[in-house]
């Protein structure tokens, strides 16, 4: 019993920085690894960033390695996804979740879009 709610999305130029954050609750919700997955339109939606909650080891997709940085506050138990250097190409609709993820744990994601 996972619950995550994201935030933080927006509109920018090409080379600006947005900072996504993931609320997590639930009983369950230090037991999974914490992922940010997005979506473009016309695309299949794919992994960015994970990261556990014990020990903060964190992975990215190529795609965004160097640009993109997730990080954890335990305490507030919030997942940031701060993405710098951004890219039209980065246009997509952000979700996070356990990762792997879990199956009816989506929610609504939140919208970056990048302007050339």
């Amino acid at each position: 019993q996972v619950q995550l709610v994201e935030s933080g999305g927006g509109s920018v130029q090409a080379g600006g920085s947005l900072r996504l954050s993931c609320v997590v609750s639930g009983r369950a919700a230090t037991m999974y690894a914490v992922g940010w997955f997005r979506q473009a339109p016309g695309k299949e939606r794919e992994f960015v960033a994970g990261i556990t909650w014990s020990g903060g080891t964190t992975y990215y997709a190529d795609s965004v390695k160097g640009r993109f940085t997730i990080s954890r506050d335990n305490v507030k138990m919030t997942v940031y996804l701060q993405m710098n250097t951004l890219k039209p190409e980065d246009t997509a609709v952000y979700y996070c979740n356990a990762d792997p993820p879990l199956p009816r744990t989506w929610g609504q994601g939140t919208q970056v879009t990048v302007s050339s």
